[in-house]
Parts: structure tokens; C-alpha cells; sequence
């Protein structure tokens, strides 16, 4: 293991007393050598601690046995399927489960955050990328929550703050408030509650309309444009409410003009 740009998490010493320098744990479970070893290799410079499984069953039982702050899941093992896995991970631990897949079908990704998945990488997959979506799904799993929630107090960057605790979006040059309807609040806190993560159609669609019973693709496509309008420095070319063909939407914190914040 090697230093990284990811940070360390503080682990207990065999005497019970912090340890400074503990690496954060990434679990692999890829039946394809080659792809554990490039893996390996990308995020050892992380300041990780990597450690792989070749089947769905070792993986599991790996996973018990180390707690890892991350898992990485090919999609087609031998033994199971990847959503399984997912599933099994989801009864006991909330730790960024990451997906990796050849398939493209949009309803098996549908199907895959549904489970519990936090993202998912498409194979063949650029190694920056996926050092990007890890280093995300990491400081997503650290950021200070709301009490009772499960989002960031604040995200800002650029030229907007959204403040959930306030329930408040402004300019920060000006500290303009912009305003917003119920609903494009209520889809924004949603997707903020979710950020760094694809949200579905049907996720999306239950949380703000409460059924998934008419287009709900349409209803979406109107909304967010709306949210686009007021908040993206260009609606058509967004940088951090992002569509996710076929399958959502995602605001990125990572890229984009939001950066997460806490107070």
C-alpha cells in the first residue's frame, strides 16, 4: 500500500489506541485476474488497502471478516449474480457499493440500484474513472449528515448554496435567494440527499410524487428542466444535474460547480 489522495480513516490498534496512519480498505470481488490486478494497481497509489476475491461467496465471506469502506462487484461471476451480492452486502453493511458490468441493458441498472448499489462503471472502463467514482462514493460516506438524514448540511460551489437544513438555495456572490417551487425542492433534496449517486426514474418518481403511476419519465424531464434553468450557469450544457440515459438522474459533487460542504 502507498500514500494516496484518498484519506485515512483512524482504525484501532491491537492496544485499542487509534492508529494514524490506517488505510481505508477496498474490497474487489472479480472472477478475472487480469481486471483485479489493473484494479489493484489503479487505486494502490489511493492509499488503500487492497483486497480481492474471485467468486461471490469468498467475497462475501471476505467482507464479514474485514468490513471494507468499499466494495467494487463484478456483475457476471461464476458462482452469483452481482445484484446477490448486493442484496447480501445491503442486509448488514452501508459502506459505496460500486458495480462493474459489461451489460448495458438499462433495466439490469435500474435493477442494481434498486438493490443498494451506489454507482456503477461499464466495462471497459477507463481506470481514471473509476478512481474518480471511488474517491467520490468515499467523501460522500464521510461528509457530516443531517441529524436524522442521510445527506450532507450543505453543499456549495460555483455560484449556488443548498442548504437542507434551511431548506434555502442562493447565489453566493450575491446571496440572492432563488426560488423554487415545492416540487422542484422536493426533487432537488433528492437528488442532494443523493449525490455522487445515479438516482432512478422510479426512485425519483416515488420520492416526490409518493406513486410511479403516469410518464414518469416525462414529468422528470420537465422538472429537472426546470432545476436546470435556475440553477446551471448554461441549461443545456449541465455540470451537476446529469442524466443518466435510460436509467435517472445524478448531481455530481465531483466535476461539477458543487463541491460538498459541511458547517
Amino acid at each position: 500500500m502507498t500514500s494516496s489522495r484518498l484519506p485515512n480513516r483512524e482504525r484501532d490498534t491491537p492496544s485499542g489506541a487509534p492508529s494514524e496512519s490506517a488505510p481505508l480498505v477496498v474490497l474487489l470481488i472479480d472472477d478475472e485476474a487480469k481486471i483485479r490486478a489493473a484494479v489493484r494497481d489503479a487505486l494502490s497509489s489511493d492509499r488503500v488497502e487492497m483486497i480481492d476475491a474471485a467468486s461471490g461467496a469468498a467475497g462475501l465471506t471476505m467482507a464479514e471478516a474485514r468490513r471494507p469502506d468499499l466494495v467494487l462487484v463484478d456483475l457476471g461471476l461464476p458462482d452469483m449474480e452481482g445484484v446477490e451480492i448486493v442484496r447480501a452486502l445491503r442486509r448488514w453493511s452501508t459502506a459505496p457499493v460500486i458495480v462493474l458490468t459489461a451489460r448495458h441493458a438499462e433495466d439490469e441498472k435500474v435493477s442494481l440500484l434498486d438493490a443498494g448499489a451506489d454507482d456503477y462503471v461499464t466495462k471497459p472502463f477507463s481506470l481514471a474513472e473509476l478512481r474518480a467514482r471511488v474517491r467520490a462514493q468515499l467523501r460522500r460516506a464521510r461528509m457530516p449528515k443531517v441529524p436524522g438524514g442521510d445527506a450532507p448540511v450543505r453543499v456549495a460551489g460555483g455560484d449556488i448554496e443548498i442548504d437542507l437544513a434551511r431548506r434555502a438555495v442562493t447565489r453566493r456572490a450575491t446571496g440572492d435567494a432563488i426560488h423554487l417551487t415545492p416540487t422542484e425542492w422536493s426533487l432537488l433534496e433528492v437528488l442532494v440527499r443523493h449525490a455522487d449517486r445515479p438516482v432512478t426514474h422510479r426512485q425519483l418518481y416515488q420520492a416526490v410524487w409518493g406513486n410511479t403511476y403516469g410518464d414518469t419519465a416525462h414529468y422528470l424531464r420537465v422538472y429537472v428542466a426546470h432545476l436546470r434553468r435556475k440553477l446551471e450557469h448554461d441549461p443545456y450544457e449541465p455540470r451537476f444535474i446529469l442524466t443518466e440515459p435510460g436509467v435517472g438522474y445524478r448531481l455530481t459533487l465531483d466535476g461539477g460547480d458543487l463541491e460538498g460542504d459541511a458547517r
